[in-house]
């Protein structure tokens, strides 16, 4: 046997090795998808996939090939999430509003390949994947410009789903209408009052008249039955596409900086192995002086960092509130255990939501 027939004889050999290790791992994959569908998880996981190049180029021992094998290893995952895809495509996702709002392009971002299902309002969206009519729910919890969501936070404190993730969208408000209409034909705007108020400089410097809608989608729906060059709407280049609308102008917000984040919410929770660097907390104290205050100190005593800690007005209890935080750190560890366990004590309700890895997020 020539040099020649010897290498190939190698290489044979090692892709009958690799075509066993490949059905290997993708039926660890096909597990993967089956937790990520359970708890209405995104296929794609930038950090997880960052972390395993860094750590599968350090088994490597030629220097010259590292930058192959990150080629490889990385064309293996796409192979992978593709898979993991396709077996989560039937995945049913519930979302507050109509097709062409921001929660539907958070949905459809975070679930490529799921059945969304819109509904009313944020009550109708909560049943949904609370009863098990779809697997999982998107919701605003906060908005960088308006604040919290208040009646999902209540939905969630009374609730029983759990948060598995947390997506921020990037929101951009556009200038849309009917085709052929322009900045100059448009003497009206159509949209929902947060939207013009968000965009407030820019229709006041066009000296625009307004008029409040009940969703941005809806609003461009509407000036899409008018079919007349005065009026406009403003919404996501989504909508505009979905109802034959034109953009006009994008980004026409005054912060550009306006963000909403989203929580995937399903029935079951992340266990500890999958558990990320935040978790989202809430609870109700007992009516006693200095309660709240106990119930802080034992969280910071523990190491945690609360990024967010608002109180709520508790259903049917006049005067008595419930509280939430989104803390920073594994509340999976033993510290967060123990956490937990002091935090009982003092607690008349105590609920762990969720805990999730933070950043995620889209421009």
């Amino acid at each position: 046997m020539n040099e020649l027939d010897r290498a190939r004889s190698i290489i044979n050999e090692t892709d009958r090795e690799m075509a066993e290790l490949f059905e290997r791992r993708m039926g660890a994959a096909a597990a993967v998808a089956a937790y990520k569908k359970e708890r209405g998880l995104p296929v794609y996981d930038a950090e997880r996939e960052a972390e395993v190049i860094r750590r599968n180029t350090g088994y490597i021992k030629d220097a010259s090939l590292t930058g192959y094998y990150a080629d490889f290893i990385t064309h293996t995952m796409k192979i992978s999430r593709d898979y993991q895809t396709a077996l989560i495509s039937g995945i049913s996702v519930a979302y507050s509003g109509i097709e062409g709002a921001f929660a539907s392009v958070a949905a459809g971002r975070l679930f490529p390949g799921g059945a969304l299902k819109p509904c009313p309002d944020f009550a109708e969206a909560y049943r949904a994947a609370s009863d098990g009519e779809c697997d999982a729910v998107v919701l605003p919890i906060e908005n960088s410009f308006a604040g919290e969501v208040g009646t999902v936070i209540d939905l969630i404190f009374n609730g029983r789903l759990y948060i598995n993730d947390v997506y921020a969208l990037t929101v951009r408000q556009n200038l849309i209408g009917s085709r052929g209409a322009d900045e100059n034909t448009i003497k009206k705007v159509v949209s929902h009052p947060q939207a013009l108020s968000q965009c407030a400089d820019f229709i006041r410097a066009h000296g625009y008249e307004t008029e409040e809608y009940s969703n941005t989608a809806l609003a461009v729906r509407y000036v899409s039955t008018l079919d007349d060059p005065t009026v406009g709407a403003i919404g996501t280049e989504e909508a505009a596409e979905l109802y034959g609308m034109s953009v006009i102008c994008r980004s026409i917000n005054t912060g550009l900086d306006n963000t909403t984040r989203f929580a995937v919410l399903s029935r079951r929770k992340n266990d500890a192995e999958h558990s990320g660097d935040r978790f989202f907390l809430v609870f109700s104290v007992k009516n006693q002086a200095g309660a709240l205050a106990e119930a802080i100190n034992i969280i910071g005593g523990h190491g945690y960092n609360m990024s967010a800690l608002h109180s709520r007005p508790m259903r049917g209890l006049p005067w008595q509130y419930y509280f939430y935080i989104e803390g920073e750190g594994d509340i999976m560890s033993p510290d967060g255990r123990a956490m937990m366990d002091e935090l009982s004590a003092i607690c008349d309700k105590l609920r762990l939501v969720g805990s999730y890895k933070g950043g995620r997020g889209s421009v």
